[in-house]
């Protein structure tokens, strides 16, 4: 596929998704959040690697990845967007240091919970079912390690299930009514 092409198609894609995204954003009562949510996507250090990885059916990272041994717009993309666990990742300890995920205020979690119900959206096309997000999560638990703080897990784990057992009415109004609008807080060092 030439380099236009593929540019023009990933253009689509992800303001497709970002779309998508805000829609769910703004149906929980997170506007700003949607308006601003992966704007980075559209610099030039991600939107370069989207053009020449471009795949259609997954994120152009997973075969940077796969060709390079890592994504340089992963890396970009994770380090400027709170919705992404690892953007919560930091060390502890000097010496013999170790890395943890750190809780993620419970804003960015259900920013994250609408992130991951969009990319199911868009990737799976009409195979999207309730229970998609709630699956893919579940595979890469199962994949390996996730470095995610337990409350986080907890909570994404609580939203992701709220989905797939009640619906996507039920789920977005109990989200915007219980944790958005009340300011719920999940966990002692959670804050929104």
């Amino acid at each position: 596929m030439s380099k236009v092409r593929n540019g023009w198609r990933h253009f689509k894609t992800i303001t497709h998704h970002k779309l998508v995204v805000m829609g769910n954003c703004f149906r929980v009562g997170l506007y700003r959040q949607g308006l601003t949510h992966d704007l980075s996507k559209y610099s030039p250090t991600e939107f370069r690697v989207g053009v020449e990885f471009y795949q259609g059916d997954r994120s152009p990272n997973t075969e940077e990845r796969r060709v390079r041994g890592y994504s340089t717009a992963w890396l970009h993309h994770k380090g400027r967007n709170k919705h992404h666990y690892e953007y919560w990742i930091d060390m502890v300890g000097n010496r013999d240091a170790r890395f943890e995920g750190k809780p993620m205020p419970t804003r960015y979690v259900v920013e994250m919970f609408c992130d991951r119900v969009a990319a199911s959206k868009v990737y799976q096309g009409p195979k999207y079912t309730d229970r998609s997000a709630l699956e893919y999560f579940q595979l890469e638990q199962t994949a390996g390690e996730l470095l995610m703080h337990e409350d986080t897990k907890r909570l994404l784990t609580r939203l992701l299930t709220l989905l797939a057992d009640e619906g996507e009415e039920v789920a977005f109004k109990t989200i915007r009514r219980d944790i958005v609008k009340a300011r719920y807080v999940e966990g002692p060092n959670g804050t929104f």
